[in-house]
């Protein structure tokens, strides 16, 4: 079985991969849809980070790919409908470099509120500015947290450590941490936040939600960070703000397009503007945020390739069911729909066969059952389940 890591994945999912009997062939740049096609040809699971893209088109020309690990939070880069309709896994690290993207947070608001970026050039420049003009303290000023998941939860119990008022907003009913605020909309948030810092998800409702209306609405001399999604945010308007004034200052690390590969020319709109924190896509890039990455994506693949475990999938049914395979293992991934359960059953028992430990997991259309049974199912048996017509498929172990 092989498998293809593209864009740098940290060695420790190589080191998980090979030590499971892989091959592992690793590159270190994103692959466009024609080069992608090609590479995929004989791979039985794909690793990605952010930049490549697995599309409709993709996916069906590759009918030996069995999962996509996304070393990364997002999921956005894979056609995720087609990918359940084929019966492909996909798995992510919702939780592995919270704690990274965070920390950077926090060093930008500082950054940003100490007018730092200004202060290093200009010593770079040969100019000594010792001037407390237009800098302040984080303690007492209030952040504004769009989207209230994993990261803009612990971005609100650090920045309150610190000595920070919270408000937040999320489309979604989470609860507050600590004394952090609920805002009942977007617009009360901006009206109140010294610092707006947007931790929302790639989905495609929400390209562009962030714009001219938007920055109008914040305060005077309010800071912005955007450690997100580039697409979420309309960078030209952010631009005509700094250059007015109305934005004191920015930080912005994902980008609407970015490098395929290192060293490849970064174009923005907001290169050249000494009130801007640009960085590279590196809020989850520190060492021990990408090795636990690495480790724990890998794991999720070599699970379901060789044990048939769809725990933490973002689109199979969940049947989490532990790697060692005992006895003999079926799994079939079908349509959700009555009866198929009880017709595979009844082939069990038609041969004789005793079940010895089984799942059943639905989610949306799809059904997903795994079986230990104390001897191995028939060729024939096996073909007659796979004949069925809302049998997506069926694989032992």
């Amino acid at each position: 079985m092989k498998a293809l890591l593209l864009e740098n994945i940290h060695p420790a999912a190589v080191d998980v991969l090979e030590s499971r009997g892989l091959e592992v062939e690793l590159r270190s740049e994103s692959l466009s849809e024609a080069e992608l096609i090609e590479a995929l040809e004989g791979v039985a699971l794909l690793g990605i980070r952010s930049n490549t893209k697995v599309t409709a088109q993709v996916l069906a020309a590759a009918p030996e790919l069995m999962a996509i690990g996304c070393f990364c939070i997002g999921t956005n880069q894979v056609d995720l409908r087609t990918a359940s309709e084929r019966g492909v896994a996909v798995f992510n690290a919702p939780y592995s470099n919270t704690r990274s993207v965070v920390e950077l947070v926090i060093g930008e608001i500082i950054a940003l509120a100490r007018r730092l970026p200004e202060k290093i050039q200009r010593m770079h420049d040969g100019v000594w500015d010792k001037s407390a003009r237009g800098s302040h303290e984080v303690r007492g000023r209030t952040l504004g947290i769009v989207g209230y998941g994993n990261i803009g939860t612990q971005l609100s119990n650090l920045a309150e450590a610190m000595g920070m008022r919270v408000v937040f907003f999320d489309t979604a009913d989470r609860p507050a941490h600590g004394n952090a605020q609920r805002m009942r909309s977007l617009k009360e948030l901006l009206s109140v936040a010294d610092v707006v810092s947007l931790h929302v998800d790639g989905r495609l409702g929400n390209e562009g939600f962030f714009g001219a209306e938007q920055f109008a609405a914040m305060k005077p001399r309010a800071l912005f960070i955007n450690a997100s999604r580039g697409m979420v945010v309309d960078d030209l308007a952010l631009r005509d703000n700094l250059l007015s004034g109305h934005i004191a200052g920015a930080a912005i690390d994902v980008f609407p397009v970015e490098p395929k590969a290192q060293g490849e020319p970064f174009e923005s709109v907001l290169r050249g503007l000494d009130n801007v924190i640009l960085t590279p896509h590196v809020g989850g890039s520190t060492q021990e945020a990408q090795e636990e990455i690495g480790w724990f994506v890998a794991g999720k693949l070599v699970s379901f390739a060789q044990a048939g475990s769809t725990a933490l999938s973002v689109n199979l049914p969940v049947v989490n069911v532990t790697p060692e395979v005992h006895e003999h293992r079926i799994g079939i991934l079908h349509a959700n729909v009555p009866g198929v359960l009880a017709e595979f059953n009844s082939m069990l028992a038609s041969e004789g066969d005793n079940v010895t430990g089984q799942q059943l997991a639905t989610r949306g259309d799809l059904g997903y059952v795994v079986t230990d049974a104390a001897s191995e199912l028939s060729e024939a048996s096996l073909e007659r389940l796979r004949a069925q017509k809302h049998c997506v498929w069926v694989r032992t172990w």
